[in-house]
């Protein structure tokens, strides 16, 4: 499991997650610097240290680099949740913990999440139903 992204390296991975394409230092800096002084420099390495973690993929383009997300972010945070949960010493309490600080709207996403994976559920059979085959044939045997 890899550690979690810190505060800069979330902010510059959001903006590659949300677009969802090849991006370069330069459009991540511009997005960034609407809410931060922050110098091309700097994104640069931090967009260097998520490929050298393993983040992000890169191509050269000219003598700069298009970078992208080498997974989404649901499954970074999946893996963050289920490092969180595989490290508890009581793994249920701690999922009870956790369902219990979640939302109505959290709690109904994490059914279907369920329903999802479980698959489509099979009907079981009526009590008392009788197994094809197994019942008298024609001759009443």
């Amino acid at each position: 499991m890899p550690r979690p992204l810190g505060e800069l390296e979330d902010a510059v991975m959001t903006r590659v997650w949300k677009w969802n394409r090849p991006v370069t230092v330069r459009e991540v800096l511009e997005d960034l610097q609407r809410e931060r002084t922050i110098a091309y420099t700097t994104v640069m390495t931090v967009l260097d240290n998520l490929h050298q973690k393993g983040w992000v993929r890169r191509e050269a383009e000219g003598r700069a680099y298009r970078y992208e997300a080498v997974s989404t972010r649901a499954a970074y945070a999946a893996a963050l949740m289920n490092d969180a949960w595989s490290h508890s010493d009581n793994p249920a309490a701690a999922l009870v913990a956790f369902f219990g600080m979640m939302s109505d709207e959290q709690r109904h996403a994490l059914r279907d999440a369920v329903r999802m994976v479980q698959g489509p559920e099979t009907p079981e059979p009526a009590v008392g139903a009788e197994n094809p085959g197994s019942g008298p044939d024609e001759t009443g045997r």
